[in-house]
């Protein structure tokens, strides 16, 4: 993976007034609420709250999966709810990440195939494709789990796996949904450091979705969104008394 030419501290998306309703029964329920939400490159975001708090509807509206009812949402300057929905697919290939709970690995594929595939939709040749992917499953510690599928895989396993396809585009943006939820604290740790280096050492902007406030000593800003609205935004002290801090934290997060 490189860096991309924007600089850290930068803004890579910007969005205003973002609002989503769904329809239940004869009722509208509002998810989100006129959301104002912004992150930078080359920091790790994230976006805190209770289930239902409309955290992962947020997500897909600034990564182009969703659509808002209302609002804008500007991405690498690229207004994405104006552009077709062609054009809009083939800026999520070229520019974004995306790590989720549930992994998303096709049963049939080896991991060093699961990375590959996507890079073949980007237009790599087969031989360019598969150095990309075996480079990137190496930065994520699964040199030796590259010829096995899923079923051979533990499940922090499988999230590097996701987390290596998802690198494996450079993107600009990554965009990461409850992404140790289904890990214990050790593989979670990992995987949180993993993607926290995406923005430290190749400049990413990081939009992690969580509810798990221990991993709040990885982020350099701290959203908390509840009932569709942002209550609190943060930025998150990492001054050396406030790392010795993180460190009491990260033993909780191990032992989960």
């Amino acid at each position: 993976m490189s860096p991309p030419s924007a600089g850290n501290g930068k803004p890579a998306i910007v969005a205003h007034g973002v609002y989503k309703r769904f329809k239940t029964g004869r009722t509208h329920i509002e998810v989100l609420k006129r959301v104002d939400f912004d992150a930078n490159h080359g920091e790790v975001t994230m976006v805190m709250g209770p289930s239902g708090s409309g955290k992962s509807t947020l997500v897909a509206a600034l990564s182009g999966l969703l659509k808002p009812d209302e609002g804008d949402v500007t991405a690498l300057n690229e207004d994405i709810w104006d552009l077709r929905a062609g054009r809009r697919d083939k800026f999520r290939l070229d520019h974004c990440g995306f790590i989720f709970q549930g992994f998303n690995l096709f049963s049939a594929l080896t991991a060093l195939q699961q990375v590959e595939i996507i890079l073949k939709y980007q237009g790599y040749s087969k031989r360019v494709a598969r150095e990309k992917a075996a480079n990137a499953l190496m930065e994520v510690g699964l040199e030796n789990k590259m010829g096995q599928r899923p079923s051979e895989l533990s499940g922090g396993e499988k999230q590097r796996v996701a987390i290596a396809r998802a690198l494996a585009k450079d993107p600009q943006l990554l965009f990461a949904d409850e992404p140790t939820s289904a890990l214990d604290g050790e593989n979670g740790l990992i995987v949180i450091k993993l993607i926290q280096r995406a923005a430290k050492q190749f400049g990413a902007a990081v939009i992690c979705v969580t509810h798990d406030i221990r991993l709040e000593a990885f982020a350099d800003r701290v959203i908390h969104l509840e009932d569709g609205q942002i209550l609190d935004d943060r930025r998150v002290d990492h001054t050396p008394a406030h790392a010795n801090t993180d460190q009491h934290r990260q033993p909780a997060l191990l032992g989960a």
